[in-house]
């Protein structure tokens, strides 16, 4: 039987996406090679500054999402933030993250690195991780470098899939998924190419049980209920 898939739409600022990591691990752990997870970004802080101006002009600005988000981050014992949080550092984007961290993806699919190191996975947490606990500004190119390096991965060869207009090509596929699949919450999970989806803060046994329901019942076989 072929692995359930399962399109993971997040936004690398995202605090909801920050906490779901741990969910993520847990299904790979539980489901190993009968699930495979495949990565998308969905830019919902593609304009991170104006869009709390905007949003939260009325609750406080910068300060008041900061203090929303350490309230929501404060109900789980797995996760760490910083006190400034959205108000000492107010990355202006997500997507120059999400462009660079395609660059990375490519390395794997080319056998630049190999795929079982998982790199990608793990520069997507480092990401996150360096943003809400260090407050880095994961949106600036030279933050985004210095973590690359901390990683040990090639530069050079990340810049490439860059300037050769790849990583491009990749971040423009998810904006058409995104756009297809008119998600607009991060994280979003779709199964079953497209006929399930869990939007926001899911729990794990939510998501485990649609996964063991298509395991039970192939999206080829007909079901009466």
């Amino acid at each position: 039987m072929q692995p359930i898939r399962i399109s993971y739409f997040s936004d690398v600022l995202c605090v909801w996406a920050y906490i779901a990591q741990v969910r993520l691990d847990e299904l790979k752990t539980n489901f190993q090679d009968k699930i495979a997870i495949e990565y998308h970004f969905v830019p919902i802080f593609g304009n991170a500054r104006e869009k709390l101006e905007q949003r939260w002009r009325d609750k406080g600005g910068f300060q008041g999402y900061s203090q929303h988000v350490q309230d929501v981050a404060g109900k789980f014992n797995h996760i760490t933030v910083h006190p400034e949080i959205w108000t000492a550092v107010v990355p202006p984007s997500s997507t120059s993250c999400h462009l660079f961290l395609h660059a990375i993806q490519l390395l794997e699919l080319k056998g630049i690195i190999p795929k079982s190191e998982k790199v990608f996975e793990k520069a997507i947490w480092t990401f996150r991780e360096q943003f809400f606990t260090h407050l880095a500004n994961v949106g600036d190119r030279a933050v985004q470098l210095e973590i690359a390096e901390k990683l040990g991965l090639p530069i050079a060869e990340i810049q490439a899939q860059i300037d050769s207009g790849e990583a491009y090509a990749q971040l423009s596929k998810d904006l058409d998924l995104v756009k297809e699949h008119t998600v607009a919450v991060s994280p979003t999970l779709i199964f079953n190419e497209g006929r399930q989806r869990l939007n926001g803060n899911v729990g794990y046994r939510v998501i485990e049980a649609n996964i063991r329901e298509l395991l039970h019942n192939p999206p080829d076989e007909q079901s009466w209920c």
